[in-house]
């Protein structure tokens, strides 16, 4: 029988598997699926799990009219410890178990090209799940290898992300080279010096050859907030004002919309105090028209599709100077031109802050920007101008490289063998 491993990188926002043959020393192929679940409201009639995962999620949530429960960015709520569990269909679901869908539909897919069952995976990490809390990134790590366990994977390593990119980019070099790489995803900015030499590639013992590693949780995910709060909540009512007693007019608690800038706060809206909190602000604003857009958003669970607009902006933004942010359904209307600029200015704060994480980490490990032959850029967000722009202005003199921004990691990780020789 054949000997094969899997490489996964479960991103924030899409995750990828390749499998890795390890007679021939070659990837396979790489399979590619948003990180995303749909659990109808209708439960399956034999008591079985109704739900989907990845591109049919978002084509069946919206066919059912955005009905359901929509989950996105998975990978953000395994360092909360915050969140315990959650109810769907009638069950109970931790943090693990969602993780585990996904991987399971991963393994499925590559298991029926494959085969047979295999058991054997390399799983990515970020280098921090919490960049505050040690103590969470360990709970992250452990719900991640129950979710594996869960999975069905009996023999599982895990390496950094941002190693995995490397590894990947150090298939296509001619020469020794010190390299600096960015994985830049949804949720996380990695970051990870080492030497790459192509005659090292698949050698059991790289542990000399890995200089710093570093991260900050910050990515695409935290853009799409910013976005969000800037130029999304002001259609949903965030200048609402209302008459608290009569004669004294007050705005609505801005609270409520910091709510709708995450997919994972919306459940905030859950509670009956709230509803009747909302409900009495609509009244007491004499029905005001853009409030009355966010009792729609709650009520529909359009969150998702509201986001979907705003990563279409943020995408074409990355070729264009001015790209429209549109949106319309259910009587809510959003048509409005964003400058580069102006997006440049909503995302200034979370640019600033990986740039000076950026400058700590090469202080804290003795880099100097002339040491660095080479930069390699991954992940989805490094296609974003300001990120772009960041690097070259801090390395004027280094080439910037880049991969297939969204399986580079996991066919790193493919690569990663070595590791089941300790």
């Amino acid at each position: 029988m054949k000997k094969f491993l899997y490489g996964i990188d479960f991103g924030t926002t899409n995750s990828a598997l390749s499998i890795f043959d390890e007679e021939k020393q070659e990837i396979l192929t790489t399979i590619l699926i948003p990180s995303l679940i749909y659990f109808p409201n209708q439960v399956s009639s034999d008591g079985t799990l109704n739900y989907v995962v990845g591109e049919t999620a978002i084509s069946s949530y919206l066919s059912d009219g955005m009905d359901g429960r929509f989950i996105k960015s998975i990978k953000q709520i395994l360092s909360k410890s915050s969140f315990t569990e959650t109810r769907i269909q009638n069950k109970r679901y931790t943090a693990s178990n969602l993780v585990a869908l996904i991987l399971k539909e991963l393994k499925s897919r590559a298991d029926e090209i494959i085969g047979f069952d295999c058991k054997k995976a390399i799983i990515g990490r970020p280098v921090f799940f919490d960049d505050d809390s040690s103590q969470q990134d360990v709970l992250a790590q452990t719900r991640l290898s129950k979710a594996a366990e869960l999975s069905g994977f009996t023999e599982v390593r895990f390496q950094f992300e941002p190693i995995g990119a490397a590894f990947a980019y150090e298939k296509t070099l001619i020469k020794k080279e010190n390299v600096l790489v960015a994985d830049l995803g949804g949720g996380t900015t990695d970051f990870t010096y080492l030497v790459l030499d192509p005659e090292k590639v698949g050698s059991s013992n790289r542990t000399d050859d890995l200089m710093a590693t570093g991260g900050i949780y910050i990515g695409g995910d935290s853009f799409d907030s910013a976005f969000m709060w800037e130029k999304g909540t002001p259609y949903f009512g965030k200048h609402t004002q209302y008459e608290a007693t009569p004669g004294k007019v007050l705005t609505v608690p801005k609270s409520l919309f910091a709510n709708i800038c995450t997919w994972d706060k919306m459940n905030f809206f859950n509670g009956l105090r709230i509803k009747k909190d909302i409900e009495n602000y609509y009244y007491f604003s004499g029905n005001d028209p853009q409030f009355k857009n966010l009792i729609t958003l709650i009520d529909n669970n359009l969150a998702y599709s509201v986001f979907q607009s705003i990563e279409e902006t943020k995408i074409g933004l990355s070729k264009k100077d001015v790209t429209p942010f549109s949106y319309a359904n259910m009587g809510i209307a959003i048509q409005e031109d964003i400058t580069i600029d102006q997006y440049n200015e909503i995302i200034h704060k979370d640019i600033q802050k990986i740039s000076t994480y950026l400058d700590e980490f090469m202080e804290k490990n003795n880099i100097r920007a002339d040491e660095i032959d080479s930069l390699f850029l991954t992940g989805g967000t490094s296609l974003v101008r300001a990120i772009q722009h960041l690097f070259k202005r801090k390395f004027p003199n280094v080439k910037v490289n880049t991969g297939d921004n969204f399986t580079s990691v996991s066919k790193g990780l493919a690569y990663s063998s070595y590791l089941f020789d300790n």
